[in-house]
């Protein structure tokens, strides 16, 4: 098991700097009076924001810097990619003093990073009679956070499954357990496909996916769906699935297209980036109540990236270029699954709270659950 290089957020002051005079020099659009958030999001929202963010929230930022690196342990490691040149990869990794914890790789989407993990941490590692306990590991995915990416094209799916595996395989667990949502579904469901069985023992998801009924591949499914009404419960979900499909996936053609064009505004202007973000973490949640300072902080990871404010994105396009139909194929999944399901999902099919989301993952793994039990702990922790 190689060593792990220690990891502290530290942002140079020249950033810090830099950023300071783009938010002096910010020039917002006008807004339709009564707007609210039907043209996006609202004006007074984003002059709030930056306003904070430039006179209060950047000049604490070594406080936020340092309650990051207090709450998330965190690592770099080299992972040499095929095909790819060797990625410096930005990873949480915190261990449970649980004997017999089960490894859990943690995968963050978009418009995510690694701090997806940070309210989550504490209660995964949490010792318990009434529980399992895990040893978790969080990376940023390349382009993401504090992670590398790649500098040539083609860097997809398969690839993300790899650096994420190889990650834990070089942390000496080869034996795992996956939990991912968005983006992380997919790359944790391409792992069981990959890895499945003989490293990877289990999937857990909060981004369950469905495929529609079909006269071929899913007759019986079809015929269901044509014999008998939905209840009012599944009819509202698929509601709300149309609505978000008509009225909010606009970022999703762009992304998956252009994403270079869409970069530079998102590379230069920190208010770009911070309505392109701020909408989709207000759209996507919970009904949760973001305090500004979190939706600061989460912005802040973005911007300070390693790889730059735009690489994120790049995701988009080059997973749907390599597979275009990735949302509609059936892809089997060889090991127990489990999914977490919430009332206001984007997409609700028939029928992101941290406790919600680690109660699940606790039962999934519980005695008494099919999935109990899938890992003897080899890694001595």
């Amino acid at each position: 098991m190689a060593a792990e290089t220690p990891f502290k957020v530290s942002i140079p002051e020249a950033k810090l700097e830099i950023l300071k005079k783009k938010l002096d020099l910010i020039q917002l659009p006008n807004e339709i009076e009564g707007a609210g958030w039907e043209y996006g999001a609202p004006l007074s929202d984003i002059q709030r924001l930056t306003k904070y963010w430039k006179d209060e929230y950047l000049a604490k930022w070594r406080d936020h810097e340092a309650k990051l690196n207090e709450d998330m342990p965190q690592f770099t490691k080299d992972i040499n990619v095929e095909g790819f040149s060797a990625l410096k990869i930005h990873y949480v990794h915190q261990k449970s003093a649980v004997k017999g914890a089960i490894p859990l790789l943690f995968v963050h989407g978009w418009p995510g990073s690694f701090i997806e993990v940070r309210k989550v941490l504490p209660l995964l590692v949490q010792g318990s009679a009434d529980h399992p306990s895990f040893h978790v590991v969080a990376p940023s995915l390349p382009n993401f956070g504090f992670s590398e990416g790649p500098k040539t094209k083609g860097f997809e799916l398969t690839q993300y499954a790899e650096v994420c595996h190889k990650l834990m395989i070089s942390l000496g667990y080869d034996e795992y357990v996956t939990q991912g949502g968005d983006w992380g579904m997919l790359t944790t469901r391409k792992i069981t496909q990959l890895y499945g069985g003989k490293h990877c023992k289990a999937y857990h998801t909060n981004t369950p996916t469905g495929n529609p009924p079909h006269p071929i591949r899913r007759p019986l499914l079809l015929l269901q769906h044509l014999l008998f009404n939905y209840s009012p419960k599944e009819q509202a979900g698929l509601d709300r699935t149309q609505k978000f499909w008509k009225e909010q996936t606009g970022f999703f053609a762009q992304q998956t297209t252009m994403p270079q064009t869409l970069g530079y505004g998102l590379a230069d202007s920190p208010v770009g980036l911070l309505a392109w973000i701020y909408e989709k973490l207000v759209g996507w949640s919970d009904d949760y109540k973001w305090t500004d300072e979190e939706v600061l902080t989460w912005i802040s990871i973005h911007w300070f990236a390693e790889a730059g404010p735009a690489a994120s994105i790049r995701i988009y396009y080059e997973v749907i270029k390599a597979t275009p139909d990735i949302f509609t194929t059936p892809v089997a999944i060889s090991v127990p699954e489990g999914i977490s399901a919430f009332p206001k999902d984007n997409v609700v099919l028939p029928r992101r709270q941290p406790e919600a989301l680690v109660s699940d993952l606790r039962k999934m793994f519980g005695k008494g659950s099919p999935a109990f039990g899938l890992i003897v702990s080899k890694t001595g922790f």
